[in-house]
């Protein structure tokens, strides 16, 4: 064990947590004050919301889910108007290749598939993932052995996981943990800070994989500590091995919120439910459940086995309920469930709990790919942007290849699937020739694909349910968890100014804070499309912009070799 200091409270834990599981486990849900009295915590768990920003070893900031503990680090709640510290830690830099025959950007299913099969076959393959571990969202890694829960040692995603990082390893591919992409720019530059060190990457070509995030939905007191998405739950506890809370209610739509739900529940959590804004299981969806065991037989099954083993453990899900409201009671929580279709009327139920789990479904992390200038279309059924490929997972940019969530929702079966498809098509783009076993699985990857997609078709006509953005929320509701941009604030901006996102942008600071609008700008399109009957399009969100994550101007500034576009410039100096 190993202590680390938080405010006036010692915490001990173990090597290889991070520091927002770390204080969870101690029961302290409070990481930063964002102004008047409003506490925040952890929410998407995976460093895209920037809610857990701390103040550690004299540094603000610091998000807490994406900094593992080391003995006598000081931890305390970043205050709302925190003055930055210096540089960010060191993490030993490396000499980052700058133009390797291939640039995978992401180190989940995708990612790791591609990068193995392309070393496999003589390619120079470079993986950056930002996360602390390879391995993503769904082959979610423990941080050490120790940490892995008694009820999850024989895991099966465990496994598969551990062996594809093996294999990505095996292969020759280099892994660059903790790394960041901070801009993308055409044709195929890639801005890049690993180990405090930032350079500008050229590959001959490039994979983006960078999955997908969890949405928000914004009801009154979604913003409250100890409201966390369902992802953020699952990654405590196989990461880190800890429980979100004693009683633990999970809200949402989809399949992993019945297997979080279970895990949990076999964790030693008291799961007081799970509402599911879907119809419950019956005749009107035979035709496709069976579609379901046509496609992925073992998928299917699993489904199956999550329902039937949390009846066995009395966890009650409810079906066609969905969260209203949630408020700070004392001890936790108070959960406010309402009837799909019936969202004015009364509550459905009232739930207390210490922890709610939410997973309302997921957005695309295509910034990378838009900064490129790939195009996207609207799904309107699911309410998310897809990316244009072919049929060997290339964009309509030249060199650059697209797979797995990250270029439209597919599921992690499936983006094993292109990440093999995808490298194939890339080093075989670059003269190298396919060994034919590697061929061989490429062939069979283009059929188990196509299984993929119908089984996906087929499973989310059984979880058909609303896709709820503004909705729920009333006028005091926060829409923007950074800027503190409330729904009224986005209806009197349109009362007083042209229906643009940009409006919105400029009148109420809507998008500027951390997070750089990746859960306030779906909201306030569909407000928009509310308020003006315009469907929402590619250009309804904010256009992307560098950097694409927060990155410290010294970073840019200090950069290594040509800046992008060098080539292209008079030498006259540049106002930034």
């Amino acid at each position: 064990m190993i202590g680390i200091q938080y405010e006036n409270r010692l915490i001990e834990c173990r090597p290889g947590m991070s520091v927002a599981a770390a204080l969870t486990a101690a029961g302290e849900r409070v990481f930063r004050d964002a102004g008047a009295g409003d506490a925040r915590g952890l929410f998407c768990g995976m460093g895209v919301c920037q809610e857990c920003r701390m103040q550690i070893d004299g540094r603000s900031g610091v998000r807490a889910c994406m900094t593992p503990v080391r003995d006598s680090m000081r931890v305390s709640r970043m205050p709302e108007r925190a003055v930055p510290g210096d540089r960010p830690e060191e993490r030993g830099t490396e000499n980052l290749p700058e133009a390797p025959d291939l640039l995978v950007i992401g180190g989940g299913p995708a990612g790791l598939t591609a990068a193995a099969v392309a070393a496999e076959s003589g390619a120079d393959v470079v993986v950056i993932d930002e996360r602390p571990m390879p391995g993503g969202q769904f082959f979610k890694q423990p941080g050490s052995a120790e940490l892995v829960p008694p009820s999850l040692a024989r895991d099966r995603q465990f496994r598969n996981g551990r062996e594809l990082i093996e294999r990505a390893r095996r292969s020759g591919a280099r892994i660059l943990s903790r790394a960041e992409i901070w801009g993308a720019f055409a044709p195929n530059e890639f801005g890049v800070l690993h180990g405090g060190s930032s350079c500008i990457v050229r590959p001959r070509r490039a994979i983006v994989a960078t999955g997908a995030y969890e949405r928000g939905l914004p009801v009154p007191g979604w913003t409250l500590p100890g409201v966390m998405t369902t992802g953020a739950a699952q990654t405590l506890l196989r990461s880190y091995g800890v429980v979100a809370g004693q009683r633990i209610l999970v809200a949402g739509n989809g399949p992993l919120n019945l297997q979080v739900a279970l895990e949990l529940d076999r964790a030693g959590a008291n799961v007081v439910g799970v509402a599911e804004s879907a119809r419950p299981p019956g005749a009107a969806l035979l035709a496709d459940a069976l579609r379901l065991f046509r496609w992925a037989p073992r998928l299917a099954l699993d489904g199956l086995r999550y329902l039937a083993r949390l009846r066995a453990a009395g966890v009650p899900v409810f079906y066609r309920r969905v969260l209203k409201a949630v408020k700070a009671v004392e001890g936790g929580l108070s959960a406010t469930l309402a009837r799909v279709g019936q969202e004015d009327g009364p509550a459905d139920r009232t739930v207390e709990t210490d922890a709610i789990c939410v997973g309302y479904g997921f957005q695309p992390n295509n910034e990378i790919l838009r900064c490129l200038g790939c195009p996207h279309e609207h799904d309107e059924r699911r309410g998310h942007l897809v990316a244009q490929r072919d049929a060997r997972c290339e964009t309509t940019v030249p060199g650059i290849y697209a797979i797995g969530d990250c270029c439209g929702l597919g599921g992690a079966p499936a983006a094993l699937q292109e990440g093999t498809i995808a490298a194939c098509a890339a080093v075989g783009s670059l003269g190298f020739d396919l060994p034919a076993g590697i061929d061989r699985k490429r062939k069979r990857a283009v059929r188990t694909l196509r299984r993929h997609r119908m089984f996906q078709a087929a499973l989310w006509r059984v979880f058909e349910a609303p896709h709820y953005q503004a909705e729920l929320a009333t006028p005091d509701t926060l829409i923007c968890r950074c800027e503190s941009v409330r729904l009224r604030d986005l209806d009197a901006a349109l009362k007083s100014g042209d229906a643009t996102i940009g409006m919105l942008k400029r009148r109420t600071r809507l998008g500027m804070g951390h997070c750089q609008g990746r859960y306030c700008a779906p909201v306030a399109a569909a407000v928009l499309e509310r308020h003006t009957g315009t469907p929402v399009g590619e250009f309804s969100l904010f256009a992307p912009r560098v950097p694409i994550k927060p990155v410290r101007i010294g970073d840019i500034a200090a950069i290594r070799g040509d800046s992008p576009g060098s080539e292209n410039r008079s030498s006259e100096p540049e106002q930034v």
